[in-house]
């Protein structure tokens, strides 16, 4: 629900920034905020020797937010993820609610850009939704399950993002507040994540180990000791995740840009593209990724990714385009939850949290500076050079997958059970 939510913005942001900038026109607007951010943005823009027409310049403000909020995760995910290790995942899940609301009432309340900003400011540093599920998932399931368990929660995720920002586009359709047009998408937005909140509150388990199980010397020292020997080091895990979507969210970025420029698309052809990449990745994550080892995952969706890559940079028809897109949605299903998976293995129950929040914290880092790399090199050199980029960062991930990432012991067997304990 707080998922769904959450993607109600997502279409919303042209719209929503050119009201903000409209708005505040006038004579004192060279003072505000929003001017302030708008001339860095054309300072950046006038740099590229390609020019960029002034209708992107929405998008690239859309772009530094979408960065500023990944900076953000990546900055208080370890620190969310460590409070969960020691308070326990519900403490922590229910902390990071309250901030959610916060951040979604400032939304309702923002007739200025300065405070949309502190909203997306809010909702960045308070952002554990992710990565506590994951947490979550982690110990209710056994080692042959978890793989499975992280697909089943990705598919949630994927079907959120599926499903999410069309209803928010509805939803703004309906204009309550004068002052602030996308006030009646924020309510609901609020009104689901409060209903959730709520629900947590009275029907959400402590799941952290330590917390929970009354259990002796000897099974606490299990409970609170790290694998013997790491089949797979923090370091190397930490690598992929960062490169993966450095890259990645680069060429995500990139997408609706080459799709004007080569096709004329406009942004329903677009929200068709982007919604069948969504619709593919929830099928596979619910029906087939679920039933495959974590490694094997991980190593189907960076090989997939490679090949859109290949395919993106010499495209010239809609059907070349719509397999590129399948490849897309295939590593969209499987990379991050196999990669949440094995990271799993490789740490205590009471360093989970901190564990997988340090792997998020890296992945956002990627996912923050990948968009300003990839679409700077598209602009300066064009689609071919870009995506050539793409596909050798993308050729040195698949090495660091293929050679370097190894299957844990028991994280080979494929199932679709939990441990009996339930949520």
């Amino acid at each position: 629900m707080a998922v769904i939510s959450f993607t109600f913005i997502l279409p919303l942001f042209p719209k929503l920034l050119e009201f903000y900038r409209n708005s505040e026109a006038g004579p004192d607007s060279r003072t505000t905020v929003l001017a302030r951010v708008l001339d860095g943005l054309n300072a950046y823009k006038s740099s590229f020797s390609q020019p960029i027409d002034s209708r992107y310049d929405i998008v690239l403000l859309g772009g530094a937010l979408g960065s500023l909020f990944s900076l953000l995760q990546a900055i208080a995910s370890p620190v969310i993820g460590h409070l969960s290790d020691k308070y326990g995942r519900r403490t922590a899940l229910l902390a990071s609610m309250v901030g959610n609301i916060l951040s979604v009432l400032l939304w309702v309340m923002a007739v200025d850009f300065r405070t949309f900003l502190a909203s997306r400011i809010v909702g960045g540093l308070s952002e554990g939704n992710v990565q506590l599920a994951n947490a979550i998932a982690v110990d209710i399931s056994d080692e042959n399950s978890r793989g499975s368990t992280m697909a089943l929660i990705g598919a949630c995720f994927s079907i959120a993002f599926t499903f999410g920002p069309v209803l928010g586009a509805y939803l703004s359709s309906i204009e309550m507040v004068a002052a602030n047009p996308f006030a009646t998408a924020a309510a609901v937005s609020l009104s689901l994540i409060v209903t959730e909140t709520l629900y947590l509150y009275f029907t959400l388990p402590e799941t952290l180990p330590t917390k929970t199980e009354k259990i002796g010397t000897s099974q606490q020292a299990a409970v609170s000791a790290p694998p013997s020997t790491r089949t797979n080091s923090h370091t190397l895990l930490n690598s992929v995740h960062f490169l993966f979507l450095l890259f990645f969210s680069g060429m995500e970025f990139s997408l609706p840009f080459m799709t004007y420029d080569l096709f004329q698309y406009t942004s329903a052809k677009n929200g068709r593209l982007l919604g069948y990449i969504g619709l593919v990745a929830s099928i596979l994550q619910g029906g087939v990724t679920r039933q495959l080892p974590p490694l094997f995952t991980v190593r189907i969706g960076v090989g997939a990714c490679l090949i859109a890559f290949a395919i993106l940079t010499r495209t010239s028809t809609v059907r070349s385009l719509y397999v590129a897109a399948t490849c897309l949605a295939t590593t969209s299903a499987t990379v991050i939850s196999g990669l949440n998976a094995l990271a799993s293995f490789e740490a205590a129950a009471n360093e989970r949290g901190g564990r997988l929040g340090i792997l998020r914290s890296w992945g956002q880092l990627g996912r923050g500076f990948g968009p300003i790399l990839f679409t700077s090199v598209y602009w300066w050199a064009g689609r071919e050079l870009a995506y050539t980029m793409g596909s050798v960062g993308l050729l040195v991930v698949s090495i660091l997958v293929f050679a370097g990432l190894k299957a844990p012991p028991g994280s080979t067997k494929a199932s679709v059970g939990l441990k009996k304990k339930e949520l």
